[in-house]
This record gives C-alpha cells, sequence and structure tokens, in this order.
C-alpha cells in the first residue's frame, strides 16, 4: 500500500510538472484572504457530503520558517465546521505535509493569475485520497480558470467530472453549530 502511495505521489508531481505550470516562487507570499472555488476527489468521502457543501474566504498566514496557517469554516450538513490547518514547509518546493505528516499538500500556480491548486493526498480512516482544490482571490469562478483546473484535475489522475463547485459564502449561515 506505501508503494502504491508513492508511485500516485510521484506521479502527481510528473504530472504536475509535465503540465508546465509556472513555477511557484519559493518565496511566494500566499497570505491573505482566498476562496475555494472547486474542488474534484478521486472518491466519495465518508460523511461528506460535497454536492451540498458552502464555504466561507479562507484566510492564509504565513508562519515563520514558511508554514503556512490555513482557516476556514465550511457548511456540512447543515453543521459549520471551523477548519484550522497547519501546513508544514518541506525540503521539496511547493509540498507541504498537515497533520504531523500524514496528509501531503502541493501547491501549484495556476495558468491564471491570482489562483493556486492545492493537491492534497489523504488519509482518512484508513483509506487513501487525492483531492483538487481552485482557489483564488476573488470569488468569481471564470471560465478560463476552470479550464485550467479541469486541465489540472486531468494531469493529477482524476476525472473531470468529479468537479464540484461550492457555494460562497461570506460567513456561516445563522443557526448553524
Amino acid at each position: 500500500m506505501k508503494t502504491l502511495i508513492l508511485c500516485l505521489g510521484l506521479g502527481l508531481v510528473a504530472a504536475l510538472q509535465a503540465q508546465a505550470f509556472p513555477a511557484t516562487e519559493e518565496n511566494q507570499d500566499l497570505s491573505g484572504t482566498w476562496y475555494m472555488k472547486a474542488t474534484a476527489s478521486d472518491k466519495e468521502i465518508p460523511g461528506v457530503e460535497l454536492r451540498s457543501m458552502s464555504v466561507t474566504p479562507m484566510t492564509i498566514t504565513t508562519l515563520e520558517g514558511g508554514n503556512l496557517q490555513v482557516n476556514f469554516t465550511v457548511l456540512i450538513e447543515g453543521r459549520c465546521e471551523k477548519i484550522n490547518i497547519v501546513l508544514e514547509k518541506t525540503s521539496v518546493p511547493k509540498k507541504y505535509t498537515a497533520y504531523g505528516g500524514t496528509q501531503e499538500v502541493y501547491i501549484v500556480r495556476s495558468a491564471v493569475e491570482d489562483h493556486f491548486i492545492f493537491f492534497w493526498i489523504n488519509n482518512i480512516q484508513g483509506e487513501h485520497y487525492l483531492i483538487a482544490k481552485l482557489v483564488g482571490r476573488d470569488p468569481d469562478l471564470h471560465q478560463e480558470v476552470l479550464k485550467d483546473f479541469q486541465n489540472a484535475v486531468k494531469a493529477g489522475g482524476l476525472n473531470t467530472e468529479s468537479i464540484l463547485i461550492p457555494r460562497q459564502s461570506e460567513t456561516c449561515p445563522q443557526g448553524s453549530d
């Protein structure tokens, strides 16, 4: 199983490099407000109904040493869930880890200005998932950036039919947990 994950990870890196995305500058400041515009996954995630997901803008703060603090709230099945994640910088460019190294995150600059694609390799409840997330500085999803995301999803080995567009919300709706 570890070999499969390694192959998937290496294949993802090779595919992303082959996609010829502009390189993320080592000192790229990702701090600020970002909007998750689209997501794709290779599998259904237990207990999460992505089709009815609503997301708030996320805030990314660059920490000492190049780590990133990511904060956002997501409405899943009527409940607001606050998500706080520290992405730990690794020696590999564009690669971060989360949750003590159990998840890998590759942050790749989109071909469209002010957009990035986060590729997550997750291990949830003993299952491995690959998730791609398109984020941008504004909440609008233009055709050009969606096309670029579709190309990245294909290059990452995901099916473009799995792409979901979450509802944007400035705050979690009143009456939610």
